[in-house]
């Protein structure tokens, strides 16, 4: 799938590596108390209180140390090693694996963005039509916030930045007409992809979730199987408040994968386990930075292990915490 022959294009996943700084220092107290053979209630104590901090949210850190805890009781799991690697294991699992496939296929391939104001949705769909076009497809973005005039005028701009087409209608027009022309458009210039914006607002407006669904009909009208992805944005600062903004998309949107944004900035972002396991959808995507270039595909297994592979600046990172 093409997501997959981007992240080994990419290498080593340099950008993901330096998003999860932040993140990784948090985690610097966590790969101390693993190493210790002896965990004492105190230590017990501490670990909890280094995962929640980390926004891991409370169900899923209750479960993991139970289940840390009688592994650590059994035979031979006194090891340290054993014991990271089950948190390992269990973190991966939380963030639904390794599927990081991406829509592919005959063109054109349909792609919503959704999530609520303020998260990066905008921006966020600029630097995928930008990732995708650094690998040599053709995109055409189509303006489906017509809630908001600032929205469309926001991805002219983006389009006009990056050398993508918009196709865009005039603010409080029918989205689902705008989802149209785009397919349109993208069918007669043979182009790959078409990635649409959706209304911010839409988890408190039924009238507004009733447009995203009409837009959904339109697509899958259009070209067999559209849309082909439905992406939530959601920002990593705002960790368990995420997981419940994003409630209301979930049924109406059919969301298929994460945009998690603004990693870089946080040092929660064990939001990540959270979201993707309250959610049900793996993260494909990450924001690492403000420039169109900071977005890269979402490796799971180099995420956890950036967070609990035993790091040789663990001291200076409890300092800086």
């Amino acid at each position: 799938m093409l997501l997959k022959r981007l992240r080994r294009r990419r290498g080593e996943q340099t950008d993901q590596d330096a998003a999860v700084q932040p993140t990784r220092r948090r985690f610097a107290a966590v790969r101390r108390l693993l190493r210790r053979s002896t965990l004492r209630e105190a230590d017990w104590d501490a670990l909890e209180e280094q995962l929640i901090g980390a926004d891991l949210g409370p169900a899923l850190v209750m479960e993991l140390l139970d289940e840390l805890r009688q592994a650590v009781r059994s035979e031979g799991a006194a090891d340290p090693e054993a014991a990271r690697a089950l948190l390992a294991r269990r973190l991966l699992e939380a963030l639904g694996g390794a599927d990081a496939s991406f829509a592919s296929g005959r063109p054109p391939q349909v792609v919503f963005m959704v999530g609520v104001n303020g998260v990066g949705k905008t921006t966020s769909i600029a630097k995928l039509a930008h990732l995708l076009q650094a690998e040599g497809r053709s995109v055409v973005l189509a303006a489906g916030d017509t809630f908001r005039a600032g929205a469309i005028e926001q991805l002219q701009i983006w389009g006009r930045r990056i050398g993508a087409p918009v196709v865009a209608h005039q603010p409080g027009s029918d989205p689902g007409a705008v989802i149209y022309d785009a397919i349109d458009a993208a069918a007669a210039r043979g182009v790959e992809y078409v990635i649409a914006d959706s209304a911010g607002r839409q988890h408190t407006n039924v009238n507004l979730m009733g447009e995203l669904a009409k837009m959904r009909r339109v697509a899958a009208r259009k070209t067999p199987g559209a849309p082909h992805e439905v992406l939530l944005a959601l920002d990593a600062l705002t960790g368990q408040n995420g997981v419940r903004q994003a409630q209301g998309f979930l049924d109406t949107a059919g969301v298929s994968g994460i945009v998690l944004t603004k990693l870089d900035s946080s040092a929660k972002g064990g939001a990540a386990f959270a979201v993707a396991r309250g959610i049900g959808a793996p993260i494909k995507f990450i924001g690492t930075g403000e420039r169109v270039e900071d977005f890269a595909p979402f490796d799971p297994r180099g995420f956890v292990d950036a967070l609990l592979a035993p790091q040789a600046d663990d001291e200076t990172s409890e300092a800086a915490a």
